[in-house]
């Protein structure tokens, strides 16, 4: 059946968000991801390749409706079960932790691989993010979550993003303030919404129809204001000093991951704000997010989700970060592509050819054959030398140099 909703002069139009990489950025994002994959061996975590699509109830375990939304849903021609695109790797990566490997011992896990949403996100706007991320499972301590937000600052420096700052948080915190508040499930995510805005009247307007003290509306309503410097938290310590055991221990847990992480990065700029809830519908404890100037959005974001494999019959603790690697490529400082580099030899069925050009694309050199009849000279092929016969020998010759 032929499909009439385009013409023949715009079937080349691509979907709304879906992009293609043409062969210089290709050969680039090619190169920077092995380097990041090496990069992850070289700290202990292990490549992992989950599948494109699962059922759905595996995609969606641990997250908030906001990845259900996200998510392209199809039907299951074998089974009739419902599938998903998987459109976060995260989840994948907890089942695969949990009921794969069933380990004992802290593990550390990268993966790297496209996913699919169904509205753009993102500083670049795609639908379809080149998602790379690590985690690591079955430590609690503050060493694995400085572990986890340090390799994120080392993957963003090899990409090339400079002047990056954190900023952290704790979903400990705002989690407990609303359960002491009495809040409902309906009411607690109204107000994180309005949080997420920042927006102080909507915040007041709703604390004002939810019967609770005086006290606990003042303590929701300064969340707002509570970020910037260090000193965020000992205003926070000072605010919360009647709150509770829990929202003590959250802001706790807070300050040593952030004495740790600045002994272990001085130069990267630490940013607190408690009211920022990356993350909320499964983050457990500290969050947090790169940021760089001149943009709005995080180019990244991390933290503790200890109960995300707890479906899959094993709730370690867990702590990771993840990215879309065509964001970072874009605010790169690196903007020139990967320069290819190539020799044109000659079509001959000379033997000694043959062993010439073997053995330098065994060395890793790229030897393109001008095939008989094509259009375009060497240079047009993107080569910048050629390989000549010269005194009953083939040598390879800058262009400059060809006779």
């Amino acid at each position: 059946m032929t499909d009439r909703t385009f013409s023949g002069k715009d079937r080349w139009l691509l979907p709304e968000g879906i992009q293609e990489v043409l062969p210089q950025q290709a050969e680039y994002l090619e190169r920077l991801r092995r380097d990041l994959l090496d990069l992850f061996h070289t700290w202990g975590y292990e490549l992992v390749i989950p599948p494109i699509i699962e059922y759905l109830e595996s995609l969606l375990i641990g997250t908030s409706d906001d990845l259900d939304v996200q998510t392209f849903k199809l039907i299951d021609q074998l089974t009739g079960r419902l599938m998903g695109v998987r459109a976060d790797m995260t989840p994948q990566v907890a089942r695969i932790d949990a009921h794969r490997l069933k380990r004992e011992v802290p593990t550390r896990l990268c993966y790297m691989g496209t996913v699919l949403r169904t509205y753009p996100d993102g500083f670049a706007r795609t639908r379809s993010p080149m998602q790379i991320g690590a985690e690591l499972y079955g430590h609690a301590g503050i060493e694995s979550d400085v572990e986890v937000l340090h390799l994120l600052v080392e993957t963003l420096a090899l990409t090339g993003i400079k002047q990056v700052h954190i900023d952290l948080g704790h979903v400990g915190i705002f989690r407990a303030l609303a359960q002491n508040a009495g809040l409902d499930a309906e009411q607690e995510m109204t107000l994180f919404n309005a949080l997420q805005r920042k927006a102080r009247p909507e915040i007041e307007d709703l604390l004002a129809q939810v019967k609770t003290s005086a006290e606990h509306r003042h303590w929701l309503t300064r969340l707002v204001d509570l970020n910037g410097g260090e000193e965020v938290l000992d205003e926070a310590r000072s605010l919360f000093k009647k709150a509770g055991a829990p929202v003590l221990a959250a802001l706790d847990n807070l300050q040593q991951i952030a004495a740790l992480a600045h002994r272990r990065m001085p130069s990267i700029p630490l940013h607190f704000d408690l009211a920022e809830l990356r993350g909320y519908h499964y983050q457990t404890g500290v969050v947090y997010a790169a940021f760089v100037p001149g943009h709005g959005q995080e180019i990244a974001r991390g933290g503790r989700y200890d109960d995300i494999g707890r479906v899959f019959g094993r709730a370690r603790p867990a702590t990771g970060f993840s990215a879309d690697l065509i964001t970072l490529i874009s605010l790169s400082a690196v903007q020139t592509p990967y320069q290819v580099h190539a020799i044109l030899a000659p079509v001959d069925d000379d033997v000694e050819l043959l062993d010439a050009v073997r053995d330098l694309r065994t060395a890793g050199e790229r030897v393109i054959y001008a095939l008989p009849g094509a259009r375009g000279d060497a240079a047009e092929m993107g080569c910048d030398r050629v390989l000549e016969r010269r005194n009953g020998q083939w040598v390879v010759v800058k262009l400059t140099d060809v006779r």
